[in-house]
């Protein structure tokens, strides 16, 4: 089986990170191949705003538990986020962002680095709590934030897979 189809088949979704930080480097590439993503007829209409400050990202994790109704809430305490937002009147922002987020969590992989998908800044990012904070990160006015990849090192692996699905060819 080639690299690619290993890193698909192996991948999980990571909910508990140690405290070690994702070097700069390695975010770096992470946020290429989120640029390298496909996208809607080509435009690209995306931003990416990296944050490895847990101070502020846990800033961050507060406020949307307050509007989310959360108490205690932290995306799991990540040592970094990838947030990739989208102009609002995009037609193919979600599914670029999609798109993206998945490219940045198999890179993550590739690197030993763990990764899940936050998903409820989409009905959120424009709440008067969380847009100020949105805005002093560099994310524009006109963006909206589907999902977000919450990033670290894993404390526990595990094995989250879940069988399902279902596959059916046609001939």
């Amino acid at each position: 089986m080639n690299e690619v189809m290993q890193a698909i088949l192996s991948r999980r979704s990571i909910r508990q990170f140690t405290d070690q930080e994702v070097p700069k480097d390695v975010l770096q590439d992470l946020a290429q191949a989120a640029l390298h993503a496909p996208s809607g007829m080509g435009k690209k209409t995306w931003k990416f705003t990296v944050v490895s400050n847990r101070e502020k990202i846990r800033e961050l994790a507060k406020v949307m538990g307050e509007v989310l109704g959360r108490q205690g809430y932290n995306m799991y305490d990540p040592t970094a986020l990838i947030i990739p937002s989208n102009l609002k009147e995009s037609p193919f922002g979600k599914e670029d962002n999609a798109c993206a987020l998945e490219n940045i969590f198999l890179a993550a992989y590739s690197y030993g680095v763990g990764s899940v998908w936050i998903n409820q800044m989409r009905d959120i990012c424009d709440d008067p709590a969380i847009r100020p904070l949105l805005t002093q990160m560099g994310i524009p006015e006109d963006h909206v934030v589907y999902g977000m990849a919450a990033l670290g090192y894993p404390a526990n692996p595990g094995n989250g897979y879940k069988e399902g699905g279902e596959v059916v060819f046609v001939e």
